[in-house]
């Protein structure tokens, strides 16, 4: 089966702001509640290897939180951020999250973000999730283009 089918991508938004904007906004994480619809809080150091403490909106109970504990994967100023999930005895799902940032000029950049669902119970997660992770990672792209703009433009 291919990996492409467990793959969720959100929607790609043209930023005005450097990609290095962008980046300072995706690290914040103490700032995430303030813009974040999706991810509405992290905790992390930010080091390689190091966990990812997420916290989402529940969809099955409204006004609780899913915590969820990855790995950070990748850190790539101002390129790339990327955390996992490997599956365990308790847990067989894994999974593989990028927020991509891609220079397009000296003060513009486009941004996206995926989801690799893998494991042996991939197929079953994104029948399940992917389609809340797709409205939830569109939301991501959009308010990220607002916050790291609105910053962009208040820079003085």
């Amino acid at each position: 089966m291919s990996a492409e089918k467990n793959l969720v991508r959100s929607l790609t938004v043209e930023i005005a702001a450097p990609a290095e904007w962008v980046w300072s906004v995706l690290v914040d994480l103490a700032s995430y509640p303030q813009w974040n619809p999706y991810t509405v809080k992290v905790e992390s150091s930010l080091r390689l290897g190091e966990p990812v403490n997420l916290f989402l909106p529940n969809p099955a109970l409204p006004g609780e939180l899913l915590h969820v504990v990855e790995q950070l994967a990748d850190f790539d100023p101002p390129r790339l951020l990327a955390w996992e999930m490997h599956s365990s005895v308790d847990n067989p799902d894994a999974a593989r999250r990028e927020q991509i940032i891609e220079s397009t000029g000296p003060a513009s950049c486009r941004y996206h973000t995926t989801d690799l669902f893998l494991g042996p119970t991939a197929d079953q997660v994104m029948e399940k999730h992917g389609p809340w992770v797709k409205q939830g990672f569109d939301a991501v792209a959009l308010a990220v283009k607002v916050q790291a703009e609105a910053l962009f433009a208040a820079r003085g």
